[in-house]
């Protein structure tokens, strides 16, 4: 039974992690409707930032944060309203000319990175890195319950920003309808611009997250992507709180499998929940609810 409560107290703390990432994905597919294969490329990018914070001026990497966010948000913004925003809508010789955009997008900021840092892999080691603490006869990672307990922060601060403010309630009806967003006054460019640059800040929160307890190298944003995609496809597009869930479920099925199957197949169990889901739920948890 212990090693049944240690499964799942890890699964969760690292579901917690995985619900971050994964909002700022289905933050973006929910007001854009394009799938963004850039996000992983872009919590890369911020690990790397904070790697360089972390060796070069000794700045830990939770509260790197303050200065990865804004950095990414920024380039977010940008990559959103000078590049994504010129082919959004437009009819090319493609179809989907939005997700190519995005796969090059990634490829660029790859080979930079490799250009920049070489193919090595990096690590972060600080005091707490290993430490643990006992809840009962299950331990618990420290840097793992840290992770969790500023994702969860940050998922109920941007539950508040979208539900309380003006920007907020402009993003939500520009997910829900675009047009008629505009019609009532909502600059929709601004607010698509904006969304991406949040979008991308809150996977900049999650790689800084992840970057004490993951080795980093530039071909990592592929895992990332994928699973932020399973969270998304699992919770519905554009739901915050179904990401939450989508994120813990997985977490939780990824730590039963490594345990109760093996290691190896960690990653195995999330992608027969993404082809279950796509069979049975293809509108993820909103599919139940609908029945």
């Amino acid at each position: 039974m212990t090693l049944f409560g240690q499964t799942v107290v890890s699964g969760l703390l690292l579901g917690g992690i995985y619900a971050l990432i994964a909002i700022g994905m289905t933050l973006i597919m929910g007001v854009m409707k394009i799938i963004n294969l850039a996000h992983g490329a872009l919590i890369m990018v911020s690990m790397y930032i904070a790697w360089v914070l972390f060796n070069v001026w000794g700045i830990d990497p939770y509260l790197s944060m303050f200065v990865v966010m804004p950095i990414l948000f920024g380039i977010g913004f940008l990559i959103q309203r000078y590049m994504i925003q010129r082919v959004y809508g437009v009819e090319t010789i493609l179809p989907q000319s939005q997700l190519l955009l995005t796969l090059g997008i990634v490829m660029v900021l790859t080979e930079v990175i490799r250009a920049i840092f070489k193919s090595d892999y990096y690590t972060v080691r600080t005091s707490y890195s290993t430490s643990t603490f006992f809840l009962g006869d299950i331990s618990v990672s420290i840097p793992m319950a840290i992770g969790f307990g500023i994702a969860m922060a940050l998922v109920a601060a941007l539950h508040i920003f979208l539900s309380r403010t003006d920007l907020g309630r402009s993003i939500r009806a520009t997910a829900q309808d675009r047009d008629a967003a505009r019609y009532m006054g909502v600059n929709s460019v601004r607010i698509t611009a904006i969304t991406y640059g949040l979008g991308a800040a809150l996977a900049a929160a999650g790689g800084v997250l992840f970057l004490p307890m993951f080795y980093l190298w530039p071909d990592i944003c592929p895992m990332f992507t994928i699973k932020a995609f399973i969270i998304t496809v699992l919770g519905g597009m554009g739901s915050t709180v179904g990401a939450l869930s989508g994120g813990l479920i997985l977490g939780i099925a990824e730590s039963l499998g490594a345990t109760y199957w093996a290691m190896g197949y960690r990653d195995v169990v999330g992608l027969i929940i993404f082809i279950l889901v796509l069979l049975f739920l293809p509108y993820g948890f909103k599919s139940l609810i609908k029945r």
